[in-house]
């Protein structure tokens, strides 16, 4: 990863520019998918402000744009990750891994394991969970198109990796 990313948490300032960026890096997805009505393309700037408000929500700065972000909500000592988004102008530097990884610190002593779901012909997606860690627990299908592959990984306790 470039040295100049720093892993921030978003606050409700940064709403409108976390949008603009999710909906940058989710046209691939609706592409590849088929489908232009994708939740993260379709969420107002008001819900991402509720989202940053009441879940941990990070971005990855790189000078003074966001360049990724990513949502985790802790239900039950779970840590659902969601909306990992990274400008496609960016891709392939490790910024969508350096989030991964800094929301799985954050959510360490909290939960005890991340879980998330992508759909089936992001491969690329797919093989970044793979590589953090993350193992295939089932698949949905949530349309004629669409199946999501929901994946797992269990979390050790903070400091515990030392």
């Amino acid at each position: 990863m470039d040295d100049d990313v720093r892993i921030e948490r978003a606050d409700t300032a940064d709403a409108g520019e976390i949008l603009t960026l999710q909906r940058a890096a989710y046209v691939t997805e609706a592409q590849l998918h088929g489908d232009p009505f994708l939740p993260p393309l379709v969420e107002s700037v008001e819900q991402v402000r509720k989202t940053i408000v009441g879940s941990l929500v990070l971005k990855a700065m790189v000078g003074t744009r966001i360049a990724g972000a990513v949502r985790g909500r802790i239900n039950d000592r779970t840590c659902l990750v969601a909306r990992l988004a990274v400008a496609p102008d960016l891709r392939r530097r490790g910024i969508g891994r350096a989030l991964m990884r800094a929301l799985e610190e954050e959510a360490a002593g909290l939960a005890d394991a991340c879980v998330l779901f992508t759909g089936h012909l992001s491969e690329s997606n797919l093989r970044l969970y793979r590589r953090l860690g993350y193992g295939e627990t089932h698949r949905e299908r949530v349309a004629d198109h669409l199946m999501l592959v929901h994946m797992r990984k269990t979390l050790l306790p903070a400091g515990a990796a030392d």
